[in-house]
């Protein structure tokens, strides 16, 4: 078996030769690195020599945390995340800070998606998820707060797991909507996700989940939106509907009464942005992208009754959907609209995890599918609210029956044959 430290040097060796391309990372230090690796972890430590990497609105030393804002740029935290702190205490190796969109919404960073360089790897937590797809980490730290573990994980073919909302430690982490801004987990694969999760999930480690768990029953969800799923995301979800169908009972679930909730989940984190960036929006507007700018414009003119009302109606849709876990054990949704798309100016639609967001679900994306251009589809399972370990070991027994995810190729060739397309 290879050592924590061999196997962390190899990390290392897989940054040095191609972090170049990808840009996934907005600071890595090898010296930081190492010096991590002169105090060993303690005797049976959960996550011993495991390569985290850390996105930059979350604090973690020595590092800087500038939440991908020129206005932030060099801001020193005093001390690590408590996420980042709880890591470190199971053994766990900061690799270093990964590329976030600004203030964690759409303005893109410079990450390139690993499989296609000329794509998006999704935002914002685009760094963690491209890290992960090349083996730079074994894990990164993400969040979400419309669909930002979600659609990076599905474009670059990695699990993403958000848990159930308020399920970890918040402190030192930069917020945008508090009524869903949710830290997560980007992993090679649902054990790892599992593993990180049992670390976080509480004041002290547990054991993770490590046996699958075969639901009984599937609520397929087409949700409100489907007709702006492209052929490689109906053709994912059929395929695992019909993988899944094997195990379990799998129904056509109608979420009709749930179609208010994406332009509900935009109201409310517009809102509730314009009050956390409240000192950006009135003192240096000049310092934000267009597209904050405009959303924290939108948000600001939300009066607070209408505010209520809109949290009123998200408590009612929160009350329905608990409802349908009476007789279902996971729901089964698109991740994203289909194969992440060409261009580095967006991060793609958001749409298919607007409403799981208002709704303050676990979900987890699962990846191994793909589309015609060859580039990974991710699906998204769901569960009840702190039905998280189930939705793990669900997980568990849906990762066995997709196909193994399709790593990037970071050949040499590759590189070279991308170079042009990186300019």
């Amino acid at each position: 078996m290879q050592s924590p430290a061999r196997h962390i040097e190899d990390c290392l060796a897989r940054i040095a030769r191609h972090e170049p391309g990808i840009r996934a990372f907005v600071a890595h230090d090898p010296q930081a690195v190492r010096a991590q690796l002169a105090q060993p972890a303690a005797p049976g430590a959960p996550l011993a020599g495991m390569a985290v990497g850390i996105k930059d609105i979350i604090d973690a030393l020595p590092y800087p945390t500038a939440s991908g804002s020129v206005l932030h740029a060099g801001r020193q935290p005093a001390a690590d995340a408590a996420v980042v702190a709880q890591l470190r205490a199971a053994g766990a190796v900061v690799m270093g800070k990964t590329v976030t969109t600004e203030f964690a919404f759409f303005s893109p960073g410079p990450t390139r998606n690993p499989h296609d360089r000329a794509r998006t790897p999704g935002g914002s937590s685009s760094g963690s998820a491209a890290a992960v797809a090349c083996g730079f980490v074994d894990a990164a730290l993400g969040s979400q707060t419309a669909a930002s573990i979600t659609r990076p994980a599905s474009y670059c073919g990695v699990v993403g797991f958000k848990p159930s909302h308020g399920s970890y430690a918040l402190t030192g982490i930069g917020g945008l909507a508090p009524s869903f801004d949710t830290p997560g987990v980007l992993a090679r694969d649902v054990a790892g996700a599992a593993a990180v999760h049992a670390v976080l999930a509480g004041p002290t480690p547990v054991a993770p989940v490590r046996a699958a768990c075969p639901p009984r029953r599937i609520g397929l969800c087409r949700t409100p939106w489907w007709d702006r799923a492209e052929p490689a995301t109906r053709q994912a979800m059929h395929l695992a509907q019909k993988a899944f169908a094997t195990g379990a009972e799998v129904i056509d679930l109608d979420l009709a009464a749930f179609a208010e909730g994406a332009e509900l989940q935009g109201r409310i984190m517009a809102y509730e942005a314009a009050q956390t960036l409240a000192a950006e929006r009135l003192t240096r507007p000049d310092g934000l992208s267009p597209v904050l700018r405009d959303m924290l414009r939108a948000g600001a003119g939300i009066d607070r009754d209408q505010h209520r009302r809109n949290l009123g109606r998200a408590r009612d849709l929160r009350r329905r959907v608990a409802d349908l876990f009476g007789d279902l054990d996971l729901l089964l949704a698109p991740a994203a609209p289909g194969e992440a798309p060409l261009g580095l100016a967006a991060t793609g639609d958001p749409i298919f995890s607007r409403l799981w967001s208002l709704l303050r679900l676990p979900s987890i994306t699962l990846p191994g599918l793909t589309g015609p251009a060859g580039l990974p589809v991710g699906i998204q399972l769901l569960a009840a609210m702190d039905a998280d370990e189930a939705l793990l070991a669900h997980a568990l027994w849906a990762e066995s029956l997709l196909p193994a995810a399709r790593r990037p190729d970071l050949s040499d060739d590759a590189a070279r044959d991308h170079a042009g397309r990186d300019g």
